[in-house]
């Protein structure tokens, strides 16, 4: 009788068979989890995500190996379903072909009786011809945390700047922040799909507050290892003896709400320590993190010149913005320019801005310009989500900067009783924290000094609070 881990490996034979591509870890995860009859919450506990996420994966799972088995798969019946499939014939009996009784046994297609329990320690996801020491190990892409990639050529400049990066420069920590909206996680993955070929392993995985460093890092160790007998202690080990690619999206869902930006949470305090010692430690691989606020060590080691960059992501260009409008079917397409700077060439925002003005205004933007203040409508949600993640002083500062075209730090605000809210150090850290966050941007005056201005869309929502 073949036991749990072969019948996973049977059921990954067939899927490569059918679609050229092998299960991925948490696949495999919830095979093994059903053929031992857990519930989703289980499983998702064991690969140490969220059960919801596990659901939508296992469905696209069961989707596709009702196309590869030519049945109906789901959770309920996949057992009895393996139990039903017969030993497959071959019209042709090759010298790889046995013939005993009724039953035909090859080299290509196996059978698959009744499966047995197994112990939870899982096997290599490969086939032992990719484990043979002539051939290259197979590469091992993880995507399935990824949104669909769709195809975007707006952000070439920045895609240069991370290729060069990241494959010229063998950077080892990369920062990618800004507002929400900005595009963050669509440069990541048309970046990956340009430059995943130059790595053995690429993991996409998206932050949440339960995304512990330990339960990250036993996720790096399972994926790395399971096409090898033997694991290591530590995830440094792999990165050194292969190329990977590490994504880690949503990185500011480990930062603490209503404290200064890149704060962590205290379960999350832990990965500060970490991205330093990717950071400073040799290998020759890449973590890619996707934030809206810089982390903090982040500043601290590109002071130090270690491999460690950050790039803030801001508006996309007018012609690039222009597109999103022109897709929409927007008229007056002389005031566009005038649209995409209220919107600081967001895409997310111009997309939402773009469908009230087809709604209310019949596409005419400059009907929507026209109209008296500024509309928030759709906007106003998002934020108020993100204006709530700041500090009591931030809050401050910024309520005092709205007030001016651009802001000399050397005249602090004043309170009612004529004396700064806030310490000194209080009020330089904000004003760092909200540059971290991308909220402020610095110019210069006509004699050099330096001015800092709020971003244009927060300027209007800070004014309506």
């Amino acid at each position: 009788m073949m036991d749990i881990q072969e019948a996973i490996e049977w059921t990954d034979d067939r899927v490569f068979a059918k679609t050229g591509k092998r299960l991925d870890s948490l696949q495999r995860t919830i095979l093994e989890g059903t053929l031992e009859n857990q519930s989703y919450k289980q499983i998702a506990q064991d690969y140490h995500c969220n059960k919801d996420h596990t659901k939508r994966v296992a469905a696209q799972l069961w989707k596709m190996l009702s196309d590869v088995l030519g049945e109906e798969v789901k959770k309920a019946n996949l057992k009895s379903t393996l139990d039903r499939i017969e030993f497959s014939h071959i019209s042709n009996f090759g010298s790889d072909t046995q013939i005993f009784g009724d039953i035909n046994i090859c080299s290509e297609i196996c059978p698959y009786p009744k499966v047995k329990k197994a112990t939870k320690t899982r096997s290599p996801s490969a086939n032992s011809s990719t484990n043979s020491p002539s051939k290259q190990p197979e590469q091992r892409h993880n995507l399935t945390e990824a949104p669909d990639w769709e195809h975007h050529n707006n952000r070439r400049a920045e895609i240069t700047t991370l290729k060069k990066l990241i494959l010229a420069e063998k950077i080892r920590l990369i920062t990618i922040f800004g507002l929400p909206g900005m595009g963050k996680t669509t440069l990541a993955r048309e970046l990956v799909e340009q430059i995943k070929d130059n790595f053995d392993y690429i993991l996409w995985r998206n932050c949440s507050e339960t995304l512990t460093l330990k339960s990250f890092q036993t996720n790096l160790i399972e994926f790395f290892s399971q096409n090898q007998e033997t694991k290591s202690s530590s995830p440094i080990d792999y990165l050194r003896l292969n190329r990977c690619l590490i994504i880690l999206d949503d990185f500011q869902e480990l930062f603490a709400r209503e404290k200064f930006a890149g704060t962590y949470l205290p379960e999350a305090e832990s990965y500060g320590k970490f991205l330093k010692e990717m950071a400073r430690s040799p290998h020759k691989s890449c973590f890619l993190i996707l934030s809206w606020e810089k982390p903090t060590e982040i500043a601290t080691l590109e002071g130090e010149n270690r491999h460690c960059r950050s790039l803030q992501l801001g508006g996309l260009r007018e012609a690039a913005a222009g597109e999103i409008l022109s897709n929409k079917g927007l008229k007056d397409d002389d005031k566009w320019g005038e649209l995409i700077q209220i919107y600081s060439g967001n895409p997310s925002w111009l997309n939402i801005v773009a469908a009230t003005i087809e709604d209310l205004f019949n596409r005419s933007v400059d009907r929507y310009l026209s109209y008296p203040g500024l509309f928030l409508g759709d906007l106003e949600p998002r934020l108020q989500e993100y204006y709530q993640r700041l500090s009591a002083s931030e809050k401050i500062v910024l309520g005092w900067l709205v007030n001016q075209e651009a802001a000399d730090i050397f005249q602090k605000p004043v309170g009612a009783n004529g004396h700064s809210p806030l310490p000194d150090a209080d009020f330089l850290t904000a004003i760092q924290s909200l540059r971290k966050r991308g909220l402020i941007e610095k110019v210069s005056d006509n004699n050099g000094a330096s001015l800092f201005t709020v971003q244009g869309l927060f300027k209007q929502y800070v004014k309506n609070q």
